[in-house]
């Protein structure tokens, strides 16, 4: 989700979703030849509904830019695959993977490794964020997998840079009030940031359910800082099964900021700005 910036020129523009997707899924298969043991802290839902939702990007004044997609599937041996692409047609664009695994207790489920790749706004590769939860580690790489910076995970891993809409669903159905996370950046040196959510709710029922996130900045007030903050949403059905709708979101760190909506809905149901 925000990844480092070390550009190289990418493959063809076209290739863009089935490309990347069969990259990440490879890689995700060579690092989990078998049965895995993730070690981190999260409990993730799983909607009621699984499946492909395919879906726009849009700016922020409102304009079609490209497509989105994002996929929710369950594997035939027990893991949960999540799939995002969204991004600007012939511009920045980012695909990220992740792999989930029931937790012990039966609860939910948690992350094993996730996995971002981006382009620049000129197509150049950006790099790879990787977060391998079974061995502990996180690596920032250039495009062509060479290893820019790695570091160990925190001892409490709560780092979610990719299922975030499924992280999330506690507070859309009212079950917690705020969500404490951790998120790898690579730009500018790896490290990890605190991060919270919370459920922010117009009242009206027509509205969808809104989840802002963003850093942790402890004591330092939000009011301080907030034109150097990124706009960070996501939005659900009011209805159950509480469907995602939309996401806001740069499209890596300092990228062009855009809405990601699924295709079925209007994106005038949401603020651009």
């Amino acid at each position: 989700m925000l990844p480092p910036a070390m550009p190289e020129r990418p493959p063809p523009l076209r290739a863009t979703l089935a490309r990347a997707v069969a990259s990440g899924a490879a890689v995700l298969a060579l690092a989990l030849p078998g049965p895995v043991r993730a070690d981190s802290d999260l409990s993730i839902s799983l909607p009621s509904q699984l499946g492909s939702i395919p879906a726009s990007t849009f700016d922020t004044n409102g304009q079609r830019v490209g497509d989105g997609h994002m996929l929710i599937e369950r594997l035939d041996d027990g893991l949960v695959r999540v799939v995002h692409q969204s991004g600007i047609e012939g511009g920045a664009r980012t695909v990220a993977t992740a792999l989930l695994e029931p937790s012990p207790d039966g609860s939910g489920f948690r992350p094993v490794r996730q996995e971002s790749r981006s382009f620049d706004p000129s197509g150049n590769a950006l790099g790879v964020l990787a977060i391998d939860h079974r061995s502990a580690q996180a690596s920032c790489r250039r495009p062509d997998g060479t290893e820019v910076s790695r570091l160990a995970l925190p001892a409490e891993d709560r780092v979610a840079n990719v299922p975030l809409e499924l992280l999330f669903l506690p507070l859309v159905r009212g079950e917690e009030e705020s969500i404490a996370f951790q998120v790898l950046l690579c730009n500018g040196g790896a490290r990890f940031m605190d991060f919270e959510a919370h459920r922010v709710d117009t009242g009206a029922p027509e509205d969808p359910v809104e989840v802002r996130y963003g850093p942790d900045l402890g004591l330092i007030p939000t009011s301080l800082v907030q034109a150097w903050l990124p706009k960070l949403s996501v939005w659900y059905d009011r209805a159950l099964p509480h469907q995602w709708l939309a996401a806001r979101l740069p499209l890596y760190t300092k990228g062009p900021e855009v809405m990601v909506i699924r295709a079925d809905v209007g994106a005038g149901a949401f603020p651009l700005r």
